[in-house]
């Protein structure tokens, strides 16, 4: 039974990524700013009032878990909103990049000593922050902040390799939750079980690489 910690855990794709990998038997910590009644429903233990951009919050997470082991940290929690040109907000392009990219990072080096040798981490981010694979503009704060996620992730894969730590950055696909106002491609069930397929297969041979949650390698 692994021990598994993943943020932003009351809906979406990490409430599913919770009930797949308790009904497995893995143990898992989630993490929430708000919980929700189908994520208390799982019997995950159950962290709230966490939001990963406020560094009081994390370090309280820090405090509250202890001595706990982790073999599996899930950085699932994000925001999306929308700006163009013509309607620019730096306010919501700042917010998300505090909580996709900065946030992501803080938990990370909060709870590194809760991670041992053979640990993973799991960074969820998207490609909309593929530099390489932006053809269509727009979504700056989102972009950007993904594109700032992907690279703290291969620095952190970088810097962990020695610690026998691997990391990956996974895409979870075009995934129907609230974040994308109901609209999608796959529901989140089938997208938390690819991400755990990913997540299974990781190995320090792999650390470092971004991939879709079908397999694909994507472009950075």
């Amino acid at each position: 039974m692994a021990t598994i910690l993943i943020t932003g855990a009351n809906r979406g794709i990490g409430l599913e990524l919770t009930r797949q990998l308790i009904a497995r038997g893995d143990h898992v910590v989630a993490t929430c700013r708000t919980s929700s009644p189908a994520l208390e429903a799982t019997g995950a233990r159950l962290e709230a009032g966490i939001d990963v951009s406020s560094e009081a919050n994390v370090a309280q997470l820090a405090s509250r878990l202890g001595e706990l082991t982790i073999d599996t940290l899930i950085l699932n929690a994000g925001v999306l909103s929308v700006e163009s040109l013509e309607e620019m907000d730096f306010e919501r392009v700042r917010h998300q990049l505090e909580v996709n990219a900065i946030g992501a990072l803080r938990v990370v080096l909060a709870l590194r000593p809760r991670l041992v040798r053979g640990s993973k981490i799991a960074l969820l981010t998207s490609r909309m922050g593929s530099i390489a694979d932006n053809t269509s503009g727009g979504f700056y704060g989102y972009r950007m902040s993904k594109a700032a996620l992907n690279a703290a992730g291969v620095s952190l894969a970088r810097d962990l390799a020695p610690e026998g730590i691997a990391v990956i950055l996974l895409h979870p696909g075009f995934v129907r939750t609230e974040m994308t106002g109901g609209n999608g491609e796959i529901e989140p069930a089938q997208a938390a079980e690819r991400l755990i397929a990913r997540i299974d297969e990781l190995e320090m041979s792999s650390t470092g690489t971004f991939r879709h949650a079908n397999g694909e390698a994507l472009r950075w």
